[in-house]
């Protein structure tokens, strides 16, 4: 059995930029650029500072990445017990074995590098051979290791400190304690060496930053911040004495050193403790990363010398509630996030990647406050709808927010926030103040939406003016309306009850059409409107697909045993991939009705959307703020769809990574892991006896043969063409479909000319004549009139007729050819219009000789029947159509 999944391989994963662990910078001399460093999960991203664009994305770790540090040639990184050392950011040089629990700190050591696990056992290794140069163990019950510096022009040795408070100064040539500072009481969270030699920095947990001279042992000056314990520091060395210290929640403060106060401080620079900070060195510019998943760059050109935000590169900073695609080419994502925010995101190139903002109650209230501090910002999105139509008029967005019976707009080409806020009045009255919005669809026109309320109702608005159209039913449903959609030509609205029934409505003049009772309450509905076809997912774990045209269900689909949270329609309708808390991702091919495919993520799907080109499939998963993008293999290659049996166990398949992880294997469409996949499949030149075979001809050469005259009279030109008065030179050229250069010598020419001409006095049959005299039952004619264009097929068949140099005989061949096609059943359609052709051209000739009516007749004898079986059999699947579309199933 093959592992994985048949028809998706997993591509790549959106929307990651940063995490928890502290980012490193590096500047390279050469590029005279500065680099930062993040690590997102089990890889690293490297951004130029220049323009936070993505230059390197590193090969894939087998666990999340712990620590990273860097030095002039290495980017090292901790794994679990590992230490790993990558060379241009991106290619795994070195591995480092030896710790048995996790790494925690690394600190680059000229051709060394100190690592520290979290059992404070220290090792130094020696980068280039890899082997262990010393090792320190070290008791966490007394010293138990939290940070560690390099002091500068301080040869061969390090401070190290601890969670107790303490701090130890080491020669790590001699393995050797040379001096112990009995601290501050706190403990120790950071250490950074300042611009001054001898003084270090300390941050400590109670949120004192202090500089020390560890020369003398003496305390400089310390600061205090009120936000929590210190989780990073920086200094500024443009010639400003800055000290910038981060925060737990998020805040930075700017400290002057020389005036010993604070200088300027920047509120809410992260949504989540600011875990790296490095100042760019002579350099104005400040680069910090978070959580939050975001990397900023801040420049300090405020009248107070504090920093503004000049770049930024963000993605969810919690998990996406909901994903669709936006716009015909497949190109954007959008997402909606418990972050309140609205993020598209582009399977392209990240550079394409916009925000749309946060939803806000009051957008200028938010403006003035900041966005941590803002009292407006309303819930996160739970379902919206978007239409390009007429994205360039107005709003094309509509979304509903989780506990609210308002509904925001968004324009997506101006990336904000509309201004419309669609509530009916009703909800006002204390009957409905506990109401809320479940779903919107837009029509396909984009002038309308349709908004569903948990309490029954169903409003139709204008998206130009936001003016209420009417409400539907009174109210649509007596429970919560948990979908609603619009039909692809604005005539059927659908909605559909908790209470399991589905109801049609005419959407303009909003009367009740039908209903349908379903089997069990109902969770969700998408709709794909160029088939009509309703996917309704049950909370019994069933998924039914109901026709519009005949208001019936189709299909029904069961396996998946959790609630179904996302389904998605392939462009042509013919699979709907659907996924569950069960976390499997299932295909099921609508027009056998059975499973073809299904595989199972780490993490359960919260929602999910296929491309409308069908090359990505784009999930988003719980506790994950990326989205993750599998590649469809069946544009690449044959696969093979036979039907699952229904005790398959799906296995897992491992998570796309940042960088593009589909093999050059999957990439061609190859699988070596799949052994039941049958070998390439050569068609037979005749399928079956009973069925009539096409030639491989183009449309264009045979369809508009009793066209011609008329297509002539038409491209008849109006004036002769006129001769220009200094012809360019020609090669002669052999007239035909694929014109051919005359190269022979005008000797060798006109002597085989001169006996063509001698011999043409003899026969004046033309080239389809002759071929058809040869015999071979009129092959070697009809494969000569297949190489022919259409005027060049028109001239030979008039050529035929007795008045044209041809004969009876000749055109009685003609017909026995045609006869002989129709018993092979090959070249149906040209041997019809070569025949159709024959009896325009000569129909009086052929009624004025008796044995070519008598050839004719046989000919139309053995059309009827040929026509008359193809008939058959296309009245029989119309029928079975017909029967599988209305059938109840």
């Amino acid at each position: 059995m093959s592992s994985g999944s048949k028809i998706f391989t997993g591509y790549r994963a959106l929307g990651f930029v940063s995490d928890h662990v502290p980012l490193a910078t590096r500047y390279n001399k050469r590029l005279k650029e500065n680099y930062v460093i993040t690590s997102v999960g089990n890889a690293f991203h490297t951004y130029n500072c220049s323009k936070l664009g993505i230059t390197q994305i590193s090969d894939k770790h087998p666990d999340s990445i712990t620590c990273i540090a860097v030095n002039n040639r290495y980017v090292f990184t901790g794994c679990g017990n590992q230490v790993r050392a990558f060379k241009r950011s991106r290619q795994l040089v070195h591995t480092f074995d030896g710790h048995s629990v996790e790494v925690h700190l690394l600190l680059p050591f000229g051709n060394h590098l100190i690592s520290v696990d979290i059992h404070s056992n220290l090792k130094i290794w020696d980068v280039e051979n890899g082997g262990v140069y010393l090792e320190m163990e070290f008791s966490n019950s007394t010293f138990h290791i939290s940070a560690l510096v390099h002091p500068s022009t301080y040869l061969n040795k390090v401070v190290l400190g601890s969670k107790q408070g303490t701090l130890q100064l080491w020669n790590i040539l001699k393995d050797q304690m040379l001096y112990s500072f009995t601290g501050w009481g706190s403990p120790i969270t950071i250490l950074q060496q300042s611009p001054a030699i001898d003084v270090i920095a300390v941050g400590l947990a109670d949120g004192r930053t202090i500089l020390h001279n560890i020369k003398y042992d003496e305390t400089i000056m310390h600061f205090q911040q009120d936000w929590g314990p210190v989780s990073a520091i920086s200094f500024r060395t443009d010639g400003h004495p800055i000290m910038v210290t981060g925060s737990t929640a998020g805040h930075i403060a700017l400290w002057n050193l020389e005036e010993k106060k604070l200088q300027s401080q920047i509120r809410n620079a992260h949504y989540s403790a600011v875990s790296g900070m490095n100042c760019l060195p002579s350099e104005p510019l400040m680069v910090t990363s978070a959580a939050d998943n975001s990397l900023k760059v801040w420049i300090f050109d405020l009248p107070d010398g504090g920093g503004r935000l000049l770049r930024q590169r963000s993605g969810h900073s919690a998990p996406p509630n909901v994903i669709h695609h936006y716009g015909n080419n497949g190109k954007n994502v959008l997402s909606a996030g418990q972050d309140s925010f609205l993020k598209s995101f582009s399977t392209i190139h990240d550079s394409e990647n916009k925000s749309l903002g946060r939803a806000s109650f009051n957008k200028a209230g938010t403006k003035r406050m900041g966005l941590q501090k803002d009292k407006y910002m309303m819930p996160p999105i739970t379902a919206f709808a978007a239409e390009v139509t007429r994205a360039s008029d107005w709003d094309s967005i509509v979304a509903c927010h989780r506990g609210l019976s308002q509904v925001t707009t968004w324009n997506f080409q101006k990336s904000t926030m509309g201004k419309l806020r669609l509530c009916h009045p009703r909800f006002e009255e204390k009957e409905f103040q506990t109401a809320t919005a479940k779903c919107v669809d837009i029509s396909s026109c984009g002038n309308f939406c349709v908004i569903g309320y948990s309490s029954g109702h169903v409003d139709k608005y204008n998206l130009q003016s936001g003016i209420h159209r009417g409400s539907i039913g009174d109210p649509a449903h007596h429970c919560c309306v948990m979908g609603v959609v619009v039909d692809g030509m604005n005539q059927i609205l659908v909605t559909a009850g908790l209470d399991g029934e589905i109801r049609f409505w005419g959407f303009k003049k909003h009367q009740q059409i039908d209903s349908l009772r379903t089997d069990g309450y109902i969770s969700g509905i998408v709709l794909h409107r160029d088939s009509s076809m309703l996917a309704v997912s049950l909370d019994n774990f069933q998924i039914i697909v109901v026709d519009l045209d005949t208001r019936r269900v189709v299909r029904k689909f069961q396996g998946h045993s959790n609630k179904v949270t996302g389904m998605s329609f392939s462009p042509d309708a013919r699979w709907l991939i659907s996924a569950g808390m069960d976390c499997t991702v299932r295909t099921w091919d609508l027009p056998s009705g059975r499973l073809v495919d299904c595989f199972m993520t780490e993490m359960a799907v919260t929602s999910l959307t296929m491309s409308p080109t069908a090359d990505f499939l784009v999930t988003c998963h719980i506790d994950s703020v990326g989205l993750y993008t599998w590649y469809n293999k069946t544009l690449l290659s044959l696969v093979s769809l036979a039907p699952l049996p229904d005790d398959y166990q799906p296995q897992e398949v491992d998570m796309p990574d940042t960088q593009v992880t589909a093999s050059v294997d999957s990439q061609t469409g190859e699988d070596n892991s799949m052994e039941d996949d049958p070998q390439d499949y050569a068609s037979p030149e005749q399928l079956s006896a009973e069925l009539v075979t096409l030639s491989l001809l183009p449309n264009s050469r045979w369809q508009n043969l009793l066209n011609l005259d008329v297509i002539k009279m038409r491209n008849k030109p109006k004036e002769p063409p006129k001769v220009p008065k200094a012809a360019p030179f020609f090669l002669p050229t052999i007239a035909g479909l694929q014109p051919k250069f005359d190269i022979q010598d005008d000797k060798e020419e006109g002597d085989k000319k001169q006996s063509r001409s001698d011999l043409s006095r003899f026969n004046s049959l033309s080239e389809l004549g002759r071929k058809l005299e040869e015999g071979n039952e009129g092959l070697t004619a009809l494969d000569y009139l297949k190489e022919l264009g259409p005027s060049a097929v028109d001239s030979e068949i008039r050529c035929l007729g007795p008045d044209a140099g041809g004969s009876v005989t000749v055109m009685c061949q003609f017909l026995d050819m045609i006869s002989y096609v129709l018993d092979t059943k090959k070249d149906f359609e040209i041997s019809n219009a070569y025949l159709g052709l024959f009896l325009k051209i000569h129909g009086d000739t052929i009624s004025s000789h008796p044995e070519l009516v008598e050839a004719l007749i046989q000919v139309k004898q053995k059309l009827s029947e040929t026509w008359g079986s193809i008939q058959d059999l296309f009245t029989l699947n119309l029928t079975l159509l017909t029967h599988l579309r209305t059938a109840k199933i």
